[in-house]
């Protein structure tokens, strides 16, 4: 038998480990998950993200993924920014890092936490659980909807009234039952500020995102050549976008995050810096962070994106050393950057020497 007082105790356990929200929810989601879900793989808004759709039953179903399920414990971790967000976005010299991502890989510091509230509810109330961050087939968003931590705005992500966008969630799967909340209803009303906001048109309707278009997927998620159409929405972000959510105006109600492990541990890099780092000093400059996760090849694409977009003629000797890097990925955008940066002759005569040494088929597209 669980005691009656079991949830709050559970509650107070998480938020003296430095949670934020804490809610209990039912291992179900609502009727329209699985059909909205279903949907966006269908219409391939998923782009190369292959995984989302490989176990599509066990997203969409809590028991499936786990039959002995029978409470989810949803929690969420506060990285609401100190200032505005989007003010790098003001300096095109400097490479925009999405706010969740200038700090300590959230993933260590919410699993952590996880794994010590685990072993408090395991040494009280035997039995079995499991714990996840982001990593799982989990519907992270619904179930946060369905334990009142907050619903998915017309941007996809969680709105809660008490923390705006800013949340990083994590959940406990239980095998002990426990009362849910109530879950949250929707708030966002005829507002649609967050979808006016993004740069590139991602959002073909309220509630849907076509990843292929948003600027996150296609800093951090997309592997290949960024399409060309897209590149100047880009602006100088490098990794990620927040443009919808510091959009949503439930961010005035949003408390600065107390957590020093989202505070940012550098300024916002130079992008002159960054198209000039290898392998091994791109690791140390982002050790720890969410950015190593791209890859030394990725971030530089982005970063020679930006550079285009930025304008600035004086970085054109710097990006011209790129055309001989080892990537074909950085050596496109490289062509590319050069492109908005020199005039046709001064970009003929480049083309001239560097197109009849290459092979690869995208690279001889971006001098054409």
């Amino acid at each position: 038998m669980v005691p009656a007082d079991a949830r709050a105790a559970i509650r107070q356990a998480a938020l003296d480990l430095g949670f934020d929200a804490v809610g209990f929810a039912r291992p179900e989601l609502a009727g329209n998950v699985r059909e909205w879900f279903a949907d966006f793989l269908a219409q391939g808004y998923h782009g190369d993200m292959g995984w989302l759709a490989t176990r599509f039953d066990e997203r969409a179903a809590p028991q499936t993924l786990w039959p002995e399920v029978k409470t989810v414990v949803v929690l969420g971790v506060n990285y609401a920014p100190e200032g505005d967000p989007l003010a790098g976005l003001e300096n095109p010299a400097l490479g925009n890092i999405s706010v969740y991502a200038r700090g300590r890989d959230y993933h260590d510091v919410v699993k952590s936490r996880l794994k010590a509230l685990a072993r408090q509810i395991a040494a009280k109330w035997p039995g079995d659980l499991k714990v996840f961050v982001d990593t799982a087939p989990v519907m992270e968003k619904p179930l946060a909807m369905e334990g009142g931590l907050g619903w998915q705005g017309k941007h996809t992500n969680l709105v809660s009234r008490e923390f705006g966008s800013w949340l990083f969630l994590g959940e406990i799967y239980l095998s002990i039952e426990l009362p849910p909340d109530t879950p949250e209803t929707d708030h966002c009303g005829q507002c649609h500020a967050c979808i006016d906001a993004c740069p590139t048109n991602a959002f073909p309707a309220p509630y849907r995102l076509d990843a292929r278009r948003c600027i996150s997927y296609l800093t951090i998620e997309h592997k290949d050549h960024i399409p060309a159409d897209l590149r100047p929405g880009i602006g100088n972000r490098i990794y990620g976008c927040d443009d919808c959510l510091a959009a949503c105006p439930w961010n005035k109600f949003a408390k600065t995050a107390h957590d020093s492990h989202f505070v940012a541990r550098t300024a916002l890099p130079e992008l002159a810096s960054l198209i000039q780092l290898n392998d091994a000093a791109f690791r140390l400059r982002f050790a720890g962070t969410p950015v190593k996760r791209t890859g030394r090849d990725r971030l530089l694409r982005n970063a020679l994106i930006a550079i285009g977009n930025g304008g600035d003629r004086s970085l054109a000797p710097l990006v011209t050393e790129r055309l001989a890097d080892a990537s074909p990925l950085v050596r496109a955008m490289a062509v590319w950057a050069l492109g908005q940066l020199l005039d046709a002759a001064e970009f003929a005569a480049l083309r001239a020497i560097h197109l009849p040494r290459e092979q690869d088929a995208q690279i001889c597209a971006e001098w054409q």
